[in-house]
Formats: C-alpha cells, structure tokens, sequence
C-alpha cells in the first residue's frame, strides 16, 4: 500500500516540489493551499503523470476553523497519514522595528506559527491512532540567528525551533517523529513575496552566487522522511556553499 505524505502551503516553493519529489516516487498526497487555481492545477499534473491519489485541501492555515473541521472530516480511507510537512509560511516586509507594519507582523505569526499548531494538533489523532507519524517542520537560518531587519520573521521562525523541540519532547511517548528543517538563502517566490511583487529587490538577494533551490529541499525532506522507523534526524540546518548563516553570505 503507498504511504501517505500532507504537505501544507503545497501550491509553490519548497511545497510544490516535496510534492512532486514524493509523487514521483508513488506516495500518495494531501495538498493544501489558499490559491485555489494553483492547488487544483497541481493536483491533476500529479495524478495525470505520476499516477498517485492526490487529495487537495483548499483553505487558509491561519484560519482554526477551517483547518478543524478539515481535517476531522477527511475521508476514512485518507486518514493514515505518514508525513506531515508543515511548510505553509512566508516573510513579510524587511523593516527597522519601529518602521514594520503591524498587520505583517501579524500575517507572519498567524501562518509561521499558529497555523503550524493548528495543523499539527489537528492531525496528531491520527498519529495517535496509528502509534506512529512523522512531523516535518520547514524552519529556516532565521530560527537560529536573528539578523537586521529580521525581527518578527525571525521570531517566528525561532518559535518553530522551540515548537519542534517540545514536539519532540512532547510525542515520544506516541512514537512520533518530528524533524526540523531549516533553509538558508532559496531562490523560490519567498524574496518576491516578502517585497511584495518588487522584482528587483527580490533578485537582489540572490545575485552574485548560486542559492539553494525548491528542489534541494523537496530531496532533503526526502531523506529525512525516508529513514528507518528507529531512526530521526531532529534538526538539520542546510545552505548553500556561499552562505555560512543567516548574515554571512560570499558573493563573488
């Protein structure tokens, strides 16, 4: 039987290629995203060329209700999940404290974390049932150095950090994996996003040496998730060659 991987915040980056990455090997999949037109898109591509059940779950992270009553609903024969990836976020704005704009503040702490426990806490049941599951949490050097203009993004992202380690703490005794994984500089709609639509500051970021891409981390949460049952990375901090950390960066 194909084992079972829910991928939040599917519809691009580092979520659309863990899907693709995982689809090609014959899992099955549960995809999440607000943008509907991209979430169905994706759906069909993966079950038109993989041939795998592919499952698209159209709603907001941020939002407690809707990701309840999702996911106490889901169909019976869709419930033994294996993986949950949880990499719905995003940065908002790259401001001085007293110049940053409350309601992205907002935005981040809503997707980058709360919408992590919620969808962490409403797929544990099943988990639970089972007596095993995996949770994979996408992080970020962000969680581990906070850096200029960085601050609640960089908050957030140590909020993961701290959420993944009681996690671990927490769920041993249910047999429950949780891993963390934390990327540096990724060349995917992050930058564009967080400069909401700027074109030239979000390649900025990226020139002058070759970043990580959606790709090299779709493989990374592969390796993780494909170890054996007595086996867990916990943490697992990735960048590119050029970049030591979240400030030191070797553009040549």
């Amino acid at each position: 039987m194909a084992k079972t991987i829910l991928i939040t915040g599917a519809t691009a980056g580092f979520g659309r290629a863990t899907a693709e990455k995982f689809a090609s090997n014959g899992w099955d999949l549960i995809i999440t995203g607000r943008r509907k037109d991209r979430l169905d898109e994706l759906q069909q591509s993966l079950v038109n060329r993989y041939g795998v059940r592919c499952l698209a779950l159209h709603f907001d992270v941020r939002n407690k209700e809707s990701v309840f009553e999702t996911f106490h609903h889901l169909p019976e024969d869709w419930q033994k999940i294996d993986i949950l990836v949880n990499n719905a976020g995003l940065a908002l704005g790259r401001d001085y404290f007293d110049e940053a704009d409350l309601d992205d503040w907002e935005t981040m702490i809503d997707t980058n974390l709360k919408g992590l426990l919620y969808v962490s806490k409403a797929i544990l049941p099943y988990f639970i049932k089972r007596g095993k599951g995996h949770i994979i949490n996408i992080g970020s050097t962000a969680g581990k150095e906070v850096y200029e203009k960085g601050n609640v993004y960089c908050a957030s992202k140590h909020a993961v950090d701290a959420i993944s380690k009681a996690m671990r703490i927490d769920l041993l005794r249910h047999k429950v994996k949780v891993t963390a994984i934390h990327p540096g500089a990724a060349e995917t709609e992050f930058s564009l996003v967080r400069f909401k639509g700027d074109n030239d500051k979000a390649s900025q970021v990226y020139a002058g040496y070759e970043a990580l891409t959606a790709e090299d981390i779709a493989d990374t949460v592969w390796y993780t998730g494909n170890l054996p049952e007595h086996v867990c990375i916990n943490d697992l901090v990735i960048t590119c060659t050029a970049q030591a950390n979240s400030f030191h960066t070797y553009k040549g």
